[in-house]
């Protein structure tokens, strides 16, 4: 694996002799810029506009123009001299918690190695206070022309330090997210984390692939024999979950469970009402009070002779 830098982690008064070695590598179809009109390579070429001809890549320096319009120019020599601290030397700043680094931050990773043996034991202390403390670290490194805060975590017991951008690179998120005060009911709620967790089941990420370049391998492939480019069916119209959320829901729990019906989800109880006290009138106190018998009236009429 080829180096990317070379230079010490300082860890307060331990010093761990260290080379860098990129942890990602990103796979693509190589493609080309052609002429449209007859398939003839384009060719990017590096052409001085003073002296109106194309240069060799070995006169190419950088260059930075003011606001008055006066150029300097920055030889390789100038931009390895700068006096920046960073420049061979990861000086350790501070131990956080993993979360309190905003993932957005985050950017390249780079595996990081012992450039001789004598480095083996300090490189051992500080990847096991990592793990045994469960927090990263927080440092500065510049890598070719930029300076980045990073971190040093444990990954598979190799120490890896990941780049980041700097705090006030990252955009505010404000008037993105819908505006107002959105209500989601318990059931909607319970109904997307049952969701969630069927989706979950048995998930591995190592599993996924790119489909992209699947598909731009088999177009390609068809043009090389001339035979009719594969073509994906056309989506039909996107759902309209604003109406019916919980039927979307519900179908897409479904479908997830592999057309299984799932079960029934949890409704959402009505408050009980609550009866106001009946209050008793006179009247009604009256009208509810248990009724005296009357004793009977024996009836004054003679009686007919037998």
């Amino acid at each position: 694996m080829q180096t990317t830098w070379k230079g010490t982690i300082s860890f307060g008064l331990v010093s761990i002799p260290v080379h860098l070695y990129s942890a990602t590598q990103e796979h693509d179809v190589p493609l080309h810029q052609v002429h449209a009109k007859d398939g003839g390579r384009v060719r990017m070429k590096r052409y001085c506009e003073r002296e109106e001809k194309e240069v060799p890549y070995a006169e190419i320096a950088k260059g930075y123009e003011s606001p008055d319009g006066r150029t300097v120019t920055l030889t390789d020599e100038d931009l390895a001299d700068l006096p920046l601290p960073s420049k061979k030397i990861i000086d350790v700043l501070a131990f956080v918690d993993a979360g309190e680094i905003d993932p957005l931050m985050f950017s390249k990773a780079y595996y990081v190695g012992v450039a001789d043996q004598a480095a083996a034991k300090p490189y051992a202390l500080l990847r096991d206070a990592l793990v045994d403390s469960g927090q990263i670290a927080v440092t500065k490194i510049a890598l070719r022309t930029r300076e980045s805060p990073a971190v040093l975590r444990v990954h598979d017991g190799t120490l890896v330090l990941q780049t980041c951008i700097w705090p006030d690179e990252v955009r505010p998120a404000a008037g993105i997210a819908p505006e107002g005060n959105v209500t989601v009911r318990p059931q909607e709620l319970k109904m997307a984390r049952s969701l969630m967790d069927t989706l979950s089941e048995d998930f591995d990420l190592s599993q996924l692939h790119d489909d992209y370049q699947q598909a731009l391998q088999q177009v390609i492939t068809a043009r090389l024999d001339g035979v009719e480019l594969p073509h994906e069916e056309e989506p039909g119209p996107a759902p309209d979950n604003v109406i019916d959320l919980m039927e979307a829901l519900r179908s897409s729990l479904k479908q997830a469970k592999g057309g299984r019906a799932p079960a029934a989800e949890p409704q959402e109880e009505p408050a009980p009402r609550k009866r106001a006290p009946a209050k008793k009138t006179a009247a009604a106190a009256k009208k509810t009070s248990p009724a005296k018998k009357a004793p009977a009236r024996r009836s004054t009429a003679p009686r007919k002779a037998s």
